[in-house]
């Protein structure tokens, strides 16, 4: 009977193992092997340039402005749906009338797909007839023809405002469930003692929501690492590479320089990164789950 138990657990786990050593692992590895070769991504002939394609991210200028404009990426997802889910947690928790019909209209942007997200905000931000422009030309009673994609100075903003749109309601249930586990004769007991709504959250509600916090901060770097498809379909990176993140611009060099050695270079060096907020990450879970159990 036990070898027969193994015999089906082998069968089924087989199919997924093989799916995912195809297009993960092997993927994966592939990355870092070309990334010390020249290979264009079509030729069968490349050469073996040890180092140099890591090299040349000391000297990239394009590179280094999307580091930069990927720590301003990632920062932004960070803060905005955090203290906007937590905003909205408290404010649904207060018990403000329908608050079950907000919370659903909050949470319906996670489940779009972010393709779908970056074409309802490129529609909102459309120049001539965008709700946007619409909307700051009645208040102000003039033409507002305003294209905030198509400049340097609000293109990247545009896109993390779209981006913070869609993630909020993800951080937002998060933080609805860390708040059932707060006792409630502790949050009665704060009010009798003459605890302000203020001092109640900042000295109680959100210390205990220390673990909620962690995953929520946790989800939103690997989900702005992620931030690939919104970008693509907002911005591509433009103008003038104003919003191109390391992401956007390794696909930049892979598929439209053919320069798929130097794009599995910049591939490694994200991997890396996230690497090790996943390792950080895991960490601080680990000292939060010492605290609290």
């Amino acid at each position: 009977m036990e070898q027969e138990n193994r015999f089906w657990r082998i069968v089924f786990l087989s199919l997924p193992i093989v799916v995912f050593a195809t297009f993960v692992v092997w993927p994966l590895f592939s990355s870092f092997f070309y990334s010390f070769t020249n290979w264009n991504g079509f030729s069968s002939d490349y050469e073996y340039v040890g180092f140099d394609n890591f090299m040349k991210l000391f000297t990239d200028k394009l590179f280094r402005n999307a580091a930069i404009n990927t720590v301003i990426w990632m920062i932004a997802a960070i803060l905005l749906p955090t203290l906007l889910g937590l905003g909205l947690a408290l404010l649904i928790d207060s018990q403000v009338p329908g608050g079950p019909i907000f919370k659903s209209i909050f949470y319906l942007p996670i489940c779009l797909s972010a393709v779908v997200v970056g074409q309802i905000w490129v529609w909102i931000y459309q120049p001539e007839w965008g709700l946007l422009n619409t909307i700051i030309e009645q208040v102000s009673g003039s033409r507002y023809n305003y294209a905030w994609l198509a400049k340097p100075d609000t293109a990247l903003g545009s896109v993390i405002v779209a981006w913070s749109w869609q993630q909020t309601g993800l951080s937002m249930v998060i933080y609805l469930a860390g708040m059932t586990s707060i006792p409630g004769d502790l949050l009665e007991v704060c009010e009798i003692e003459g605890a302000s709504t203020w001092q109640r959250i900042r000295m109680v509600i959100i210390p205990l929501l220390t673990p909620a916090t962690v995953v929520v901060v946790a989800l939103s770097v690997i989900n702005s690492l992620k931030g690939f498809d919104i970008l693509y379909i907002m911005t591509g990176g433009g103008p003038f590479n104003s919003s191109d993140t390391l992401a956007m611009h390794m696909y930049n060099e892979s598929f439209k320089k053919y320069l798929m050695g130097y794009g599995s270079a910049i591939s490694v060096v994200l991997f890396l990164v996230a690497l090790a907020i996943i390792r950080t990450y895991f960490r601080q879970l680990k000292k939060v789950d010492e605290i609290y159990n």
